[in-house]
């Protein structure tokens, strides 16, 4: 089946009413936007169940109210007895959280008995509400290893100086489901991570893109090429344009082998003089040469430098990463059409979230900058290169999700003035600085009984800093072995830093 027994309407992959007219589906992952797709799926006629690893998940769930009436929860802690609770059921399909690895018994349990799994994006794509006149809203979509939720951050900010109601969704932002169940939205700058793309089968954006691949998320996926192959679909069924990075083959290579709409084209982001069918730079200014009739001979100046300077750090030129992002941001929304000058709006009124390169302190001449969200060795480095040399005191470390970092470290390692190393995983970045950068000194910070790791990394960082270092706080590993999140990680930096202006 494509969308299970029962299923009509969208279950084709068109949008509008979902009926499922008694068809059993699960929903795994009681989360925000699995309560969203819960309360979404209410009104479709299904018979439902919600499930979740944590008892407590349940509880929080019918405290919530949007659990509808009749659906049953039920909880199993055991990946194992989970699937097997869920199938059990036998449901049509399962909707399934990006928390559930593609390794796990019930995606391999579920593939074996032919039950379709949905992300909640699958299930947005299916439910999307339909404007007076037929339509859907057209979805603008990204991936990549890093700069993701800035990308679509950025892409939202250019289309509502367009005036466009375009919010920001996906792996960001409210669930994608209720957005799209609820309509009213002119466009969606959807953010994908490589989790929700797995069970993602229908969707067909007007344009998307892949910012880059470095390997990430392998114990999620099972392999780097696993993971690849996910990253991926985010180029099928594209309408328009997709769109690649120049400096990365192999998002170029993702697109060649993409199955699009006849007549969607591959458009370039460059940091260099771009060719025909690319963005790129020229001297200060941020130009396009895909979008417009005359791009044999000519360019349309979209923004320059300057209308990126608040996104640099303290002191430094705007990062090329961040020259990327913003080409890629603008190269989306110009295959849905926006005017140049509104890209340029757009980007002067972008503001950055919290925790991604963010100047949080100074003291003692020392900038303390928070980039939390480096989750990631790749991005990591991209911090890191933004820097000048011998200038930087990085706190690092982990959870390494199956990471190795001596590329990292070779590549950064005259940027490094000394290094404190926390989290669970130290040893694969200890090992790297040992091979690649002998000589920077290197404190390990362990978990004391307080529990209170980061104050103690950074005042071990502030006494390594001399007056013009920046303290940059970059982890290249996950969070969750000692925070909830990278935002939670990221403010106990913040409160560390600056509770260093009352001690000094």
């Amino acid at each position: 089946m494509t969308g299970g027994p029962g299923v009509s309407g969208a279950g084709a992959g068109g949008g509008g009413p979902l009926h499922l007219d008694g068809a059993r589906v699960a929903v795994v992952g009681l989360g925000a936007s699995g309560r969203a797709a819960l309360d979404v799926l209410g009104s479709t006629g299904a018979e439902l169940s919600g499930h979740d690893a944590d008892a407590a998940a349940l509880d929080a769930a019918r405290e919530s109210g949007e659990v509808p009436a009749g659906a049953r929860l039920a909880a199993a802690a055991d990946p194992a007895d989970l699937a097997e609770q869920v199938l059990a059921g036998e449901p049509d399909f399962v909707v399934v959280s990006p928390g559930v690895p593609a390794v796990s018994p019930l995606h391999v349990r579920a593939a074996a008995a032919g039950v379709p799994l949905w992300s909640e994006v699958e299930l947005a794509w299916r439910v999307q509400a339909r404007r007076p006149d037929g339509t859907r809203a057209p979805w603008l979509t990204l991936t990549g290893t890093n700069g993701k939720t800035t990308t679509v951050s950025m892409l939202a900010s250019i289309l509502t100086a367009a005036g466009e109601n375009a919010p920001a969704v996906g792996n960001v932002g409210t669930p994608i489901v209720r957005v799209a169940a609820a309509g009213g939205a002119d466009v969606l700058a959807v953010e994908l991570s490589s989790f929700q793309l797995h069970s993602t089968h229908t969707v067909s954006p007007q344009a998307s893109a892949c910012l880059n691949l470095a390997p990430d998320h392998i114990d999620w996926h099972g392999s780097y090429d696993a993971y690849r192959a996910d990253k991926a679909r985010v180029y099928e069924r594209t309408q328009v344009a997709c769109v690649y990075n120049e400096a990365d083959p192999a998002t170029r290579a993702m697109v060649e082998e993409a199955d699009v709409v006849e007549g969607a084209r591959a458009v370039g982001t460059t940091l260099r003089t771009p060719s025909v069918g690319q963005l790129g730079l020229v001297e200060e200014f941020l130009v396009d040469r895909a979008f417009i009739a005359e791009r044999h001979t000519a360019a349309a100046e979209l923004a320059t430098r300057a209308d990126l300077a608040h996104l640099a750090p303290a002191g430094a030129e705007v990062p090329d990463h961040v020259l990327a992002n913003a080409l890629a941001a603008a190269a989306l929304a110009r295959a849905h059409g926006v005017a140049p000058e509104h890209v340029r709006q757009g980007l002067r009124d972008y503001a950055p979230g919290a925790h991604r390169i963010e100047l949080v302190a100074t003291v003692d001449g020392v900038a303390y900058i928070d980039d939390s969200k480096a989750t990631n060795a790749h991005a990591a480095a991209a911090s890191l290169g933004a820097l000048p040399a011998g200038t930087v005191v990085w706190i690092a470390g982990g959870l390494a999700k199956g990471a190795t970092f001596d590329d990292l470290v070779a590549a950064q390692r005259d940027r490094l003035h000394a290094v404190v190393l926390i989290g669970t995983d130290r040893e694969p970045l200890r090992g790297a600085l040992a091979r690649h950068a002998a000589d920077v000194p290197v404190i390990e910070v362990v978990p004391g009984e307080d529990g209170d790791v980061m104050t103690r990394a950074v005042a071990e960082a502030a006494r390594l800093a001399r007056p013009g270092d920046t303290v940059l706080m970059a982890p290249a590993c996950a969070s969750i072995d000692q925070f909830r999140s990278y935002a939670e990680r990221g403010d106990a930096f913040t409160r560390a830093a600056r509770a260093l202006r009352g001690s000094r």
